[in-house]
């Protein structure tokens, strides 16, 4: 037996004009995720009769489990009752449950039941009552079409209680015993979604159809998620799993299970591992390499100290970087780069620097260095390397982008990877000295 096929029709003229964003898609989506289904199809309408009773009467068709949120308060643009009674050729009823519920709901807050109060107990006759402890709207059930049809409210933490305590299991009662949900979250950075794909179909052309595979871009870090639905799928995945790592070589940064973790929780876990200690010399980013760091737990174990050197003369004075090298290269120069790192490192005893210098716009390029020109320089007294890229994004997006990239070159170091990333292949800049 396979999976049911779950729909969500949500309503209300909020969402539809953007004055309010949708979450409770995420949250019903990621409740049934625990009890391996997943969304086939979501379909969001206004607070219109007819559109309602017509999405109902299709997606019931289509579908074993339709979820309805929205629309069951008390004002005259709650619709969702009377448009589930008109799909069934049900007549609307005063439900006792219901009654009873908004009775105590205003007995509670000493408030007057009244006519607005009471329509939201008028429900399709026959359904089954949903409670609600935190709201005055009861959800209700039925079956139409062979499809379970739940109206839940909008509200989202009555919705959430009600999935959890109410919703998910009278799903799962209901669902065959052989059905899993195996999800399996690689984090990667240093490649895009198209690129990764392209290596994918090139380096595992006979990637099982059994094995799902899909991509969620993040900022920066992007999630590539294996998900199996039966006991075979699932004992074949470790076997390919193993597969794509070698294609994602030293882009793969770990494996999570719920919560996922920044680029500076990986590299201060590793730093502390392997008792180093980092520093971090900034211009263009202002700060924002260390504030980085420094906001994960535990990060005085291995940050030393951040400068923020944005004017030359701070360069010069705070990490001893040479007038005169600035005079002569500039600012944002592989010169300069790579004595800022140096003076941070000298200056704070750290084993390992970050120092980066560039043009955030949107003003401030030239033709020699247009905006989004970065040097960055790393690594250690011995040996620091530099590259100089060309991101030309929003002075935010550039910012934010510069400082992971610099985490993930410590990350690598430390690694010790060959693999050149690519956003050096393909953001390298030759900027003119």
């Amino acid at each position: 037996m396979s999976a049911p096929q779950v729909q969500l029709l949500l309503t209300g003229n909020e969402l539809m004009t953007g004055d309010i964003v949708d979450s409770n898609s995420a949250m019903i989506a990621h409740e049934l995720k625990e009890l391996g289904l997943t969304i086939s199809k979501k379909t969001t309408v206004a607070d219109d009769l007819n559109l309602l009773v017509a999405e109902i009467i299709t997606i019931t068709h289509q579908a074993d489990i339709l979820i309805i949120n929205g629309g069951l308060g008390p004002t005259i643009d709650d619709l969702t009752a009377q448009a589930l009674a008109k799909a069934t050729n049900t007549t609307i009823t005063e439900h006792p449950e219901a009654l009873a519920h908004v009775t105590a709901w205003c007995n509670k807050r000493n408030s007057e039941l009244n006519a607005p109060n009471l329509k939201q107990t008028m429900l399709p006759k026959g359904c089954d009552i949903i409670s609600n402890r935190n709201g005055s709207a009861v959800g209700f059930s039925l079956i139409f079409q062979n499809c379970i049809v739940y109206c839940t409210p909008g509200v989202p933490s009555e919705l959430k209680i009600m999935l959890a305590e109410q919703i998910k299991p009278h799903i799962k009662q209901q669902l065959p015993d052989n059905l899993i949900c195996d999800v399996t979250r690689l984090q990667v950075f240093g490649i895009g979604e198209s690129s990764l794909q392209k290596l994918i179909n090139e380096a595992l052309p006979d990637w099982p159809e059994s094995i799902e595979i899909g991509f969620r871009a993040g900022s920066p870090l992007l999630e590539v998620k294996l998900s199996t639905y039966s006991q075979e799928a699932t004992q074949l995945k470790d076997l390919w799993q193993e597969k794509l790592l070698r294609v994602l070589g030293d882009n793969f940064i770990a494996q999570v299970k719920e919560k996922p973790f920044t680029l500076a929780e990986h590299l201060v876990k590793k730093l502390t591992e392997k008792q180093l200690t980092i520093t971090t010399a900034e211009s263009c980013t202002g700060g924002l390499i260390a504030s980085l760091i420094t906001s994960v737990s535990g990060a005085s174990a291995c940050f030393e100290a951040g400068y923020v050197t944005y004017s030359n003369k701070a360069k010069s004075e705070m990490l001893d970087v040479p007038s005169k090298l600035i005079e002569q290269y500039g600012a944002v120069s592989q010169q300069v780069v790579e004595a800022m790192a140096q003076g941070a490192l000298a200056k704070s005893s750290a084993d390992l620097a970050i120092a980066v210098s560039g043009v955030a716009g949107p003003d401030g390029g030239s033709e020699d260095k247009p905006v989004g020109t970065i040097w960055i320089a790393w690594g250690s007294k011995k040996a620091i390397q530099s590259e100089c890229l060309l991101l030309p994004y929003t002075r935010q997006k550039f910012q934010h982008y510069s400082a992971n990239i610099t985490l993930d070159l410590i990350r690598r170091k430390l690694n010790k990877t060959t693999q050149t990333p690519c956003y050096i292949k393909e953001r390298a800049f030759q900027a003119k000295q």
